[in-house]
């Protein structure tokens, strides 16, 4: 059976321009689809399970990062292999740091059909490295779970929030928030903060018993966060580690946390549920 990809890119010429040049490198590639935007590309992903993405990281909608981490909670690993992950951009930085971490590849646009030769060669060994179909259960976790690194790798690469990495500056001490009215602007200890949680423009954040908001993007938060203090636990979510009293899998098998002095379940996702393996 040939291998499969998909594409997103919301540039149509640049989206032609890759498939004409994987088709010269990788001739048996199957593109089963053309998406132009982070939605659909999680959309047509689901139905269609590529076995190898190809994500613009800046797209509408729904961003490159944003879509991989969509992806990688709702792929269903009982009917197909999770894919491999390659970014396109058109920004070099972040191709440098994923060759730093490892990382999968990164594709620069303009294509450069050198350059695609040896991503296409990283991607067949990858798929050969696969294990069957039919593997054992044990076989078959610890390739989801070597898949699952090697995003979480690409994904802090790309965003530029290695998951150990130091703040570059000294952790924020205090926080000017707004309380939910947003006509008085608070000033919270971040000892105070139990988990941040990214709403549309804004990010809450909790406290036992207060809710304030800020505008700063999860992004440029966690660059000011310390990374051995909070810990990230979905795309959208952060949460103080000391504050987290239990780890409960539903039926699903998706993990949720309970943290002490807040009510709420907190999901978290298929990229950090190794942070709660026992020891």
């Amino acid at each position: 059976m040939n291998p499969t990809a998909l594409i997103a890119e919301d540039e149509p010429l640049l989206a032609q321009a890759l498939k004409a040049e994987l088709a010269a490198a990788w001739p048996e590639l199957k593109v089963l689809a053309i998406t132009g935007d982070g939605r659909g590309a999680v959309r047509e992903a689901l139905r269609l399970l590529p076995q190898v993405l190809f994500l613009d990281i800046r797209m509408p909608g729904l961003d490159g990062l944003g879509a991989a981490a969509e992806l990688a909670d709702s792929w269903p690993v009982a009917e197909a292999p999770m894919p491999q992950l390659v970014f396109v951009t058109a920004y070099d930085e972040y191709a440098a740091r994923a060759f730093e971490t490892q990382a999968l590849d990164y594709v620069l646009k303009p294509v450069q059909p050198g350059r695609l030769r040896k991503t296409v060669l990283r991607l067949q060994q990858a798929l050969a490295a696969q294990p069957p179909s039919k593997a054992a259960p044990a076989t078959a976790d610890e390739m989801l779970e070597r898949t699952l690194a090697q995003w979480r790798e690409v994904l802090a690469a790309a965003s530029g929030n290695g998951a150990s990495a130091p703040p570059a500056t000294a952790p924020l001490r205090i926080i000017a928030a707004s309380d939910a009215g947003g006509s008085t602007v608070r000033m919270v200890p971040i000892d105070e903060v139990l988990y941040f949680e990214a709403a549309d423009k804004y990010i809450r954040v909790l406290t036992a018993s207060h809710e304030y908001l800020i505008r700063t993007p999860l992004k440029q938060l966690l660059t000011q966060l310390d990374p051995g203090i909070f810990w990230q636990v979905h795309r959208a979510v952060v949460v103080r580690s000391s504050a987290i009293e239990a780890v409960h899998r539903d039926e699903a098998g998706k993990l949720h946390l309970d943290l002490r002095g807040r009510p709420e379940k907190i999901p978290v996702s298929r990229l950090y549920g190794h942070l709660f393996r026992a020891m």
